[in-house]
């Protein structure tokens, strides 16, 4: 029966543990350039225990990205910002990915040159976001238009193309939470009437050719997915999230991906959603790697092991106050305290990278 702790591949990567670094978003990037800034450095080197360390989400494009500080890689600036991280990882003995980001109507006009934001359909998202000018309601985004949609796929290519000038060992494909690839997944969201609209079949085209540009320029075996099937995180739903994701578990299956990143938070998560688990029927369907990600710790994370519901287990927030967290588990070591949640988002050192590994 393997443990966290044993060796895996998924794909090329070869894991000498079965935790991943989940994505985190820290907005610790330049709020102008997008350029990760030298603070990141030693916060991503210090857990390079993790088997894979998966980035915060990072921008494809100016017009994919609404973050106050999040990092991007369109741009030879950004590239060269995350050459120095990716090789201190490198030099501790971590692997790393970039996750590739398209936040849709999640974005704002404040972000972009007062370019309206683009989603599957125009569908604002309730509520509030922070731009740069401040606290402001979501837009109303800009249905994309079908001939519009390759050029976004190009987008990610693009991006993929400078991970790998940036020195990352792969990339994974932000499939989840709402976000550009998600809002044409759900139903609820996406109300087109054109080959991404409809049946599952056509809402999942999208997200299937994100992943072949991205494929194309690494390498199968270098590529993972990232999918939320419950996840109401940017008012995503949708009415038969099993039947939807039978689909795109069919779809990605055949691409041999390194691994499929399925976030399903188990209860007490501060993500959670009521509903019927749906990473059972996808692991039926899916024939490759799968990890798990949502509240899994030590015991949640071998029981998945052990059951077979996942190969591998994605661990957040207890990264934040837990660089060492790989030996922590181990060892048996106490967690430190949990992270300020304040600390999260909103920039500058505080909470950032100021927690000690154990003993120290």
């Amino acid at each position: 029966m393997p443990t966290l702790f044993d060796p895996i591949a998924l794909g090329a990567f070869q894991l000498p543990n079965r935790i991943l670094m989940s994505p985190m978003t820290r907005g610790r990037a330049d709020t102008a350039t997008a350029v990760p800034t030298p603070m990141m450095i030693n916060y991503y080197a210090r857990r390079a225990d993790a088997g894979l360390i998966i980035t915060e989400a990072t921008g494809i494009s100016r017009q994919g990205l609404g973050w106050h500080g999040a990092p991007g890689l369109w741009t030879e600036a950004q590239v060269a910002g995350w050459q120095p991280i990716t090789a201190a990882v490198h030099k501790n003995g971590g692997r790393i990915v970039a996750q590739l980001w398209h936040m849709g109507r999640a974005s704002h006009s404040d972000f972009n040159d007062g370019a309206q934001p683009v989603a599957a359909s125009a569908i604002a998202i309730k509520g509030h976001t922070y731009t740069p000018l401040g606290k402001k309601e979501y837009e109303v985004p800009r249905a994309l238009e079908t001939n519009e949609i390759a050029g976004i796929v190009a987008d990610y290519a693009h991006a993929a193309a400078n991970a790998k000038l940036a020195g990352f060992d792969g990339v994974e494909v932000h499939g989840a939470n709402g976000y550009l690839l998600d809002n044409f997944l759900k139903n609820a969201n996406n109300k087109r009437t054109d080959q991404y609209g409809g049946s599952a079949e056509n809402r999942t085209r999208f997200l299937a050719e994100a992943t072949a540009a991205v494929v194309n320029v690494w390498g199968a075996d270098r590529v993972g997915v990232r999918i939320s099937p419950l996840n109401k995180f940017n008012d995503a739903a949708d009415s038969d999230p099993q039947a939807l994701y039978e689909v795109v578990a069919k779809t990605l299956s055949p691409f041999n991906l390194a691994f499929l990143d399925v976030l399903e938070t188990l209860p007490g998560h501060f993500m959670y959603t009521e509903g019927e688990p749906v990473h059972p029927a996808i692991r039926q369907h899916y024939k490759g790697p799968m990890v798990l990600n949502g509240g899994y710790l030590l015991d949640e994370g071998s029981a998945a092991l052990a059951s077979g519901a996942a190969d591998a287990i994605a661990i957040g927030v207890p990264y934040l106050s837990n660089p060492d967290l790989v030996s922590r588990l181990k060892n048996g070591w106490p967690l430190a305290a949990p992270s300020d949640p304040s600390t999260w988002y909103m920039g500058g050192t505080a909470g950032y990278d100021d927690h000690a590994v154990y003993g120290k």
